[in-house]
């Protein structure tokens, strides 16, 4: 009897091991496709039309770091004047320098004059440099007094015969830096196109109005729209001093359309109309000693003045054009306007 029972449970036990270890249910279609553990897993892309409708993000450049920021200073620097056609500014202030480049008291004292106006640029009209225009002497006898101005692009020179004394102009053009490293150019501030000339006798354009040097002028004066048109030179066309009028250099400046004319060479001022325009002449920028006017002026003399140093102040707007020369104690000598 206990061998019946044993097998009774035996077959018992065979039972619940085949309901509990039997086969498995099959995993659906859906489950075998799934991705495996560790896979990428692909991102659907928008519809075009869901493209075109959603909101895009502005780009926003980084912010700059403190290296890339601009030192604050107590005033603003500065900005040169260009060498080449602006929008015309509502006025615009320039001084004239001529016959200045000897360092002394002299030059010191119109150097102080001609800051104290804070021009928008400082033009001169020749002999920068003592004796001899060379690399010795133009320290003392420019950058002390105009290098910053140098170095800031506002200081256009021409070129005079004591910068041509060792028969280049070196010095020159590494020092004072004329635009484009030219001895002659020209340039556009505001409403007034300035042409500087080179009119020494070493020129290789020449300095005849038939030159090439002249034919770039007439042309370039023929072109120019700007209200004011001067021409700027050391040797004067006409003068009533020392070296007299140059013959050479009467070239026809009015029917070319220029409206003023201004020089140096005589250490002087004066003031000529002549053909319906202006001669200026601006030779008192420092050079120790002003010369000695002759018994009789030019004709078309307005004004003659040698008893002080001091410079010319030009202010222009598209309108009027005012010169005015005035001395190192501050006396406006001389003021002429054009009107248009």
């Amino acid at each position: 009897m206990w061998r019946r029972m044993s097998w009774w449970w035996m077959g018992v036990l065979l039972l619940a091991a085949c309901s509990v270890y039997g086969p498995r249910k099959q995993p659906s279609r859906a489950a075998t496709s799934a991705s495996p553990p560790g896979a990428a897993t692909q991102t659907s892309l928008p519809s075009p039309a869901a493209a075109l409708t959603a909101t895009a993000t502005p780009f926003r450049p980084q912010t700059p770091t403190a290296t890339f920021l601009p030192t604050a200073t107590a005033t603003p620097t500065p900005t040169p004047v260009p060498a080449s056609p602006t929008p015309w500014q509502p006025t615009v202030r320039f001084a004239v320098i001529g016959d200045f480049g000897y360092a002394g008291p002299a030059e010191a004292a119109v150097a102080r004059l001609v800051h104290s106006w804070q021009p928008d640029f400082i033009l001169t009209v020749g002999d920068n440099n003592y004796p001899d225009g060379v690399e010795d002497t133009v320290q003392a006898n420019v950058l002390q007094y105009y290098g910053d101005d140098i170095r800031a692009g506002r200081f256009y020179p021409a070129l005079g015969n004591h910068d041509w004394h060792e028969g280049h102009v070196t010095a020159y053009l590494r020092y004072l830096r004329p635009p484009g490293g030219r001895r002659y150019y020209d340039f556009v501030v505001g409403p007034v196109h300035i042409f500087v000339l080179d009119s020494c006798g070493q020129e290789p354009d020449g300095i005849t109005a038939d030159s090439a040097q002249a034919r770039w002028l007439r042309e370039g004066l023929a072109a120019a729209r700007e209200p004011w048109k001067i021409v700027v030179l050391h040797h004067p066309p006409y003068s009533s001093a020392r070296h007299g009028s140059t013959k050479a250099l009467q070239w026809p400046f009015a029917a070319w359309g220029a409206q003023a004319v201004i020089a140096g060479h005589d250490h002087v001022y004066e003031r000529i109309m002549r053909d319906g325009i202006v001669y200026l002449v601006d030779g008192l920028g420092g050079v120790p000693g002003p010369y000695k006017f002759r018994p009789t002026p030019v004709p078309g003399t307005a004004v003659r003045y040698r008893e002080s140093y001091g410079a010319l102040q030009v202010t222009a707007d598209a309108r009027q054009l005012r010169f005015e020369f005035i001395n190192i104690e501050g006396r406006v000598v001389d003021r002429y306007e054009m009107r248009r």
